[in-house]
């Protein structure tokens, strides 16, 4: 899953930027509100994490104009301020959650991966791809009689791959969704992963599943 956080405090957005990426999560960053809002409106991300006192604008004001702009990405906002009033105004002007500061780091992650299920509220909660099963809220994959609990890295991967079964994805597409916007394309990290999934489920005598094809990238799902 991709993550915007719009932070102007370099060290919490870090901190927060660090946790999120060792939950599985590839992580953009903005330090302004305006930059932020022009980010959250071009780049498709499964949640934004708002700081609601920005140097430029506030969180209240990028809420609404992403709403106007028809941006449905889940949003919760991040504030010092922690009145009621404070939190139904963010509410109602689009935010899907409100989390004051101070917070614990688990609290955040439990209320993000709950603001992405509703948002998501529709799909099942497994993927599926020929005999392969992806759960999504235990991350545990199974095929055939076994099964793997993933890392944080290794689900984030399969579960884009599995969202673009049968979709010729690029180095590029791969790292910026799953590492983030900033990922250096000649690391051989997508390498490494794509081969540590390999081992796992497309064991000999089974079905391959992924697919490296030559000069574009990687596919996932069964090639006639």
């Amino acid at each position: 899953m991709r993550a915007l956080v719009i932070e102007d405090n370099v060290k919490m957005a870090k901190g927060i930027q660090t946790g999120l990426e060792n939950a599985g999560f590839a992580i953009d960053i903005s330090h302004t509100g305006a930059e932020g809002e022009d980010l959250a409106a071009s780049t498709p991300f499964d949640a934004i994490l708002l700081d609601l006192m920005l140097p430029d604008r506030d969180g209240f004001e990028i809420c609404r104009n992403l709403r106007r702009r028809k941006v449905s990405t889940p949003i919760l906002m991040l504030t010092a301020l922690s009145t009621t009033e404070d939190k139904v105004q963010g509410l109602d002007c689009g935010a899907d959650d409100y989390l004051p500061k101070p917070f614990r780091f688990d609290e955040l992650l439990a209320r993000m991966r709950a603001m992405t299920r509703r948002h998501q509220s529709t799909e099942s909660k497994l993927l599926r791809c020929e005999d392969l099963e992806l759960d999504l809220y235990t991350r545990r994959a199974k095929r055939g009689d076994a099964h793997w609990d993933l890392a944080a890295r290794e689900f984030g991967l399969l579960e884009y791959l599995m969202r673009n079964q049968n979709r010729v994805l690029t180095r590029a597409q791969i790292g910026e969704n799953v590492w983030d916007i900033n990922f250096e394309p000649t690391s051989n990290v997508i390498d490494v992963y794509i081969s540590s999934l390999r081992r796992k489920i497309d064991r000999p005598g089974l079905r391959s599943l992924i697919h490296t094809i030559k000069n574009a990238g990687y596919r996932f799902g069964v090639m006639d």
